[in-house]
Order: structure tokens, then C-alpha cells, then sequence
């Protein structure tokens, strides 16, 4: 049973967690309504996605029905995004989207999962505890859809193109021909954001996706720096300098990490007003975090 407490927030009576309404603002706004048919709004649990998305994001999805290799495949590209403090998205489906979840819940890192239904309406069912664990790591939970509703067929594809609007770039670990993580890619390809997949054995039909997907202009991947360099972040062994002591800081860090060095265009690209961005910039100064480069010019120090 729900209660309305206010306009953005409802509390589950039978939950330690509550539900709320997020009006697409913010990165998530900027990110969602990209999309030709954006959600009015979108129902989370948990942390704000907006505070989530200032870091790096990483949408990891794939078979349902993986094989050891994609099981190996994902768990080692998960757990290093995650380390190198990734925000890994996915859809808690079965297979690769899970152990995606999994490693960065491992990790100590958040990562958001996107439900095909209400957020009461876990599915499957067995993954109960980890939308839990999620929760527990300071992830998110987020759906378009209210309380009540139950993920009907169409859902999961619909549910494929948030995934891919909320992420800085698609990882396809192993796919067959026709699973549903393609769709993912074709919504990131339309948004104009890197695809990229990991090559697999040609005589495995679970790799005819992913195989496919490169053959066709997906960057093809080999190990985690192919990905942070895709999406033009520095190397992990500087990943330390990218998160500051709260939210600002971090978001400033990974605008100039981008390669973004005028001080007004790190404002914008951070989404802070003038007073707090400037009160940020000297405190990451201060700290030895960037250095001043002359002209209201910045960089990672």
C-alpha cells in the first residue's frame, strides 16, 4: 500500500525504502528527453539518479542465457569499471545485466537498475535481494512506470532505450542474433553514443550478437581501458583524482577529465550555479586536485 507524502514522494508502507517521483530535470532531464518518446517522469528508489549521473556511466547489458565466457567476460569488465568508480547501468534481467549489478555491488560502487515495471514489481522475482543489495550500496532503482504496474512484454524493449539515454556509452559483453540488448545499442547508436562489444568464439551462437554488432561499426573491446578511453576519461591509474568529497567536486573533476578546461564551460557542463562553482573550484585547488592554467583555464593537477 502507498501513501502520498507529497508531490515527489511516496512511501511503501510494506518497504524500509521509499518511492519517488523524479520530474525529469537536471543531468537526468538532459539525458531523458533526448529521446523521441521521453517519460513525463521517471519513479526511483534510492539514491537520486541526478546524483548518480555526475559520475561516468556505463550501460553493461547482454544475453540473458550467458555462457561461462560471457559470464567471465562481464564480471572482469564490471569489477574494473567499478573500481575505477563507474556507475554501471543495466536492467536486472537475468544473465549478464545480474552479474553486471553483482560486481559492482562487490565493487562498493553504486550502480542503477532499470525495471520493465512498477518498482514493486521486481523481476524476476529472484532478484529480490539484489534490487536489495543494490539499495544497500547507495544504487538506485528507477522505472518510468508507477506502483502496480507489472512489466508486460513490450516494457523490457521500452524500458532498453532509458538504459541507453542514462549512460555515457553501451558495453555489450555476449549476445545472440535478436536479444534484446541490440536494442539497447540501435537506442545508443540513435543518440549518438559509443557501442561497443566484446568479440566472442564464432562457433557460439551466443556471440553472433555481439560478433554482428562489431562487424558493423561497434568498437570492438578487449579490456576496461578501451572503454574509459572511448569515453575519453584518463587512465585508471588517475581514476583516484576524479571524485572529490561530494558531489560537486566530482562533477567538476570528470567535466575537466573530459578534456572541457574553460572555467565558464566546466560550469555549464557541471550543472552548478556560479556561487557554488566557484566555492568548489577553490576548495579543489586548495586540495591539489586541478591547478590553474591562467585565462579562467583549468586542469587535472
Amino acid at each position: 500500500m502507498f501513501h502520498y507524502v507529497n508531490s515527489k514522494k511516496l512511501i511503501c508502507m510494506n518497504s524500509n525504502k521509499s518511492i519517488h517521483k523524479h520530474k525529469l530535470d537536471g543531468i537526468t532531464g538532459d539525458r531523458l528527453n533526448r529521446l523521441h518518446d521521453s517519460p513525463p517522469m521517471l519513479f526511483y528508489r534510492g539514491i537520486e539518479p541526478n546524483e548518480l549521473l555526475t559520475r561516468p556511466t556505463v550501460a553493461i547489458v547482454g544475453s540473458r542465457k550467458m555462457s561461462a565466457y560471457g559470464r567471465a567476460v562481464t564480471e572482469k569488465i564490471a569489477t574494473e569499471l567499478a573500481n575505477a568508480g563507474v556507475v554501471i547501468i543495466s536492467g536486472l534481467a537475468l544473465g549478464v545485466d545480474s552479474a553486471a549489478h553483482r560486481m559492482a555491488v562487490e565493487a562498493g560502487t553504486p550502480t542503477i537498475a532499470v525495471l520493465a515495471g512498477g518498482l514493486d514489481n521486481i523481476h524476476p522475482s529472484s532478484h529480490t535481494d539484489l534490487a536489495r543489495s543494490i539499495l544497500s550500496a547507495n544504487g538506485a532503482l528507477v522505472s518510468e512506470y508507477p506502483e502496480g504496474m507489472p512489466p508486460m512484454a513490450h516494457q523490457f524493449v521500452a524500458r532498453n532505450r532509458i538504459i541507453a539515454a542514462l549512460a555515457d556509452c553501451v558495453v555489450i559483453t555476449e549476445a545472440a542474433i535478436g536479444s534484446g540488448s541490440l536494442h539497447t545499442a540501435a537506442f545508443a547508436i540513435d543518440l549518438g553514443k559509443p557501442v561497443l562489444a566484446v568479440p566472442g568464439p564464432i562457433n557460439s551462437s551466443l556471440s553472433e550478437g555481439t560478433n554482428q554488432l562489431i562487424k558493423t561499426g561497434a568498437e570492438l573491446i578487449t579490456n576496461v581501458d578501451d572503454i574509459l578511453n572511448a569515453m575519453h576519461l584518463v587512465k585508471k591509474d588517475r581514476q583516484q583524482n576524479l571524485f572529490g568529497n561530494n558531489n560537486s567536486e566530482t562533477a567538476i573533476l570528470i567535466a575537466i577529465s573530459k578534456g572541457i578546461t574553460d572555467g565558464s564551460m566546466i560550469q555549464e557542463a557541471s550543472n552548478l550555479d556560479s556561487i557554488i562553482f566557484a566555492q568548489t573550484l577553490t576548495m579543489l585547488e586548495i586540495n591539489g586536485k586541478i591547478r590553474a592554467l591562467g585565462g579562467n583555464m583549468w586542469a587535472l593537477k
